[in-house]
């Protein structure tokens, strides 16, 4: 891939773009919750993704991240975007699919990997150390994060409960 990258009104020419990928990887449920890893190496708190392999197709890096850095098998959902910044004075690329993830993990972290977290979206985003990913999973994420709710169940009311009910309203407006 070739990318010009512009700072401070020049323009340079960049070979050497360093390529990522991750996932959003959520568990459904009533209030879904969204996996954020914290790295062994600095302690942060970040989005589960990683360095794409050479030839390696993006989305399948991605679950191979997700379920490296989480312990979790996944299925891989929708494409939700594309973050960009600087790593090391280079740019770097990360590109980022939603992922349902199972309700157990299958697999043990890898040494990279100091703790996982479920949490639901707003405790995510406060939990994430990078502004960037904050924003990323409140404005791009938070959307399709919120799709893997749980529907709802209602209480079906039974025809005699539906007739107590309308006998009541029709007493409190006889007597008003």
């Amino acid at each position: 891939m070739v990318l010009w990258f512009a700072t401070k009104g020049e323009t340079h020419f960049v070979t050497r773009t360093i390529h990522a990928v991750g996932g959003i990887a959520v568990r459904k449920g009533a209030r879904p919750k969204v996996a954020v890893v914290q790295r062994s190496k600095d302690k942060l708190w970040v989005l589960p993704r990683g360095k794409l392999k050479r030839d390696e197709r993006p989305v399948t890096g991605a679950r191979r991240e997700v379920v490296e850095e989480t312990g979790f098998r996944v299925q891989v959902g929708e494409f939700l975007g594309v973050m960009t910044y600087r790593a090391r004075g280079r740019p770097k690329i990360v590109q980022f699919w939603l992922m349902r993830a199972e309700s157990r993990p299958t697999y043990q972290l890898m040494k990279d990997i100091a703790a996982v977290e479920w949490l639901p979206l707003g405790a995510a985003v406060k939990r994430l150390s990078y502004p960037l990913e904050k924003l990323f999973l409140t404005n791009v994420a938070g959307h399709a994060v919120l799709q893997h709710r749980r529907p709802q169940t209602r209480k079906v009311k039974s025809a005699a409960n539906k007739a107590r009910l309308r006998r009541k309203s029709s007493q409190r407006r006889t007597r008003a």
